[in-house]
């Protein structure tokens, strides 16, 4: 059964144990129990776990990991962007806040009955969002997590949103990537660090051939890369569940959601490309992050006329009060090779 505790609460099942932490309703440190016995815990848990971290860092920052739901997903925030990418949609006042107000606070622990844990989030009362609801439960039958997001609103709203798994990434042995089928990636407008190795706005139909900075191109079939580097890649109009591979470890995880609600998947590919605190080129980890939004550049730009949803892809949702959005996803381990 579920363990009380103010800021974290973990549940233990035949096939692992799965914690959750108040603060962001984030996923914390899980293991998951294949069926010959061997224990794997793919959720990324950042480096500064154990650092005091600076109390002007976002709280969304303070005790990174695992995985989280993001409404809105990204910030309005001033950017140099290129032509075809204007911050000129719908916004709100608040809109600023990285990942929206839910990332950055701590949510409260609900009844859930046995064998799941559930939470809530209220966000303050000039939002347009009116809470979260939450429900982690894991599958009696495999190790494997159902997830339940329920969004409420005060008002008539556009919204880009998104889900955030953060996974690691083994020293050895690499992971591969083998996403679903998609209509075009997308490399990040800008340069998301001065580390980083893609084309700015650059597009690209396959993953093992992501057009460099440089010159030529790169695949992101395997991670990590050699060297430092931060970067970001859409890929829009999705259809499949998402799968990486650890051959190293003999395990596979599957990420599966309703594309119908977030029909692109942005890559977070964090590669110790970052060398200022808290991040000091330590941080290695891939975020598979099933979004309805233009990156994460917040609803200035994902309610305009940008050029995924010019492409055909959506990048906000729209929200009624009357009418709570609901949706489920599941993150699944695996013996290696399962379909």
């Amino acid at each position: 059964m579920a363990t009380p505790d103010l800021h974290q609460q973990s549940l233990a099942w035949d096939h692992g144990v799965v914690a959750l932490q108040s603060l962001g309703g984030m996923i914390g440190p899980s293991v998951f129990v294949l069926p010959d016995g061997r224990q794997v815990s793919p959720f990324h848990i950042a480096p500064w776990r154990a650092d005091e971290v600076s109390a002007d860092l976002p709280g969304v920052l303070h005790r990174l990991r695992g995985e989280w739901p993001c409404v809105p997903f990204g910030a309005d925030a001033p950017r140099d962007l290129p032509p075809g990418w204007q911050a000129d949609g719908d916004s709100f006042a608040g809109a600023e806040v990285p990942h929206g107000h839910s990332s950055n606070v701590d949510w409260q622990f609900a009844d859930a009955g046995a064998g799941a844990i559930g939470m809530v989030c209220p966000y303050p009362e000039q939002h347009p969002v009116k809470s979260l609801h939450r429900l982690v439960r894991p599958d009696p039958a495999a190790a494997a997590l159902d997830v339940t997001l329920t969004v409420s609103v005060r008002r008539p709203c556009r919204l880009p949103i998104g889900l955030h798994p953060t996974f690691r990434l083994p020293l050895t042995g690499g992971t591969d990537l083998i996403p679903p089928a998609f209509r075009q990636g997308r490399v990040f407008p800008t340069m998301v660090e001065p580390s980083s190795l893609l084309a700015s706005d650059a597009t690209f139909s396959a993953l093992d051939a992501v057009p460099l900075a440089a010159g030529g191109v790169i695949s992101l079939s395997r991670l990590p890369l050699p060297g430092m580097n931060e970067d970001l890649v859409q890929l829009c109009g999705v259809t499949g569940d998402f799968v990486l591979r650890y051959p190293g470890e003999g395990f596979q995880l599957r990420l599966g959601w309703n594309t119908g609600h977030f029909p692109s998947v942005l890559l977070w590919l964090s590669n110790r490309g970052r060398s200022y605190a808290p991040w000091n080129s330590r941080h290695s980890a891939l975020g598979v992050e099933p979004v309805c939004s233009a990156f994460d550049l917040g609803p200035a730009v994902s309610n305009g006329a940008n050029p995924i949803v010019e492409g055909g892809t959506p990048t906000a949702v729209a929200f009624a009060p009357d009418r709570d959005f609901v949706t489920h996803y599941r993150i699944a381990v695996e013996p290696l090779g399962a379909r």
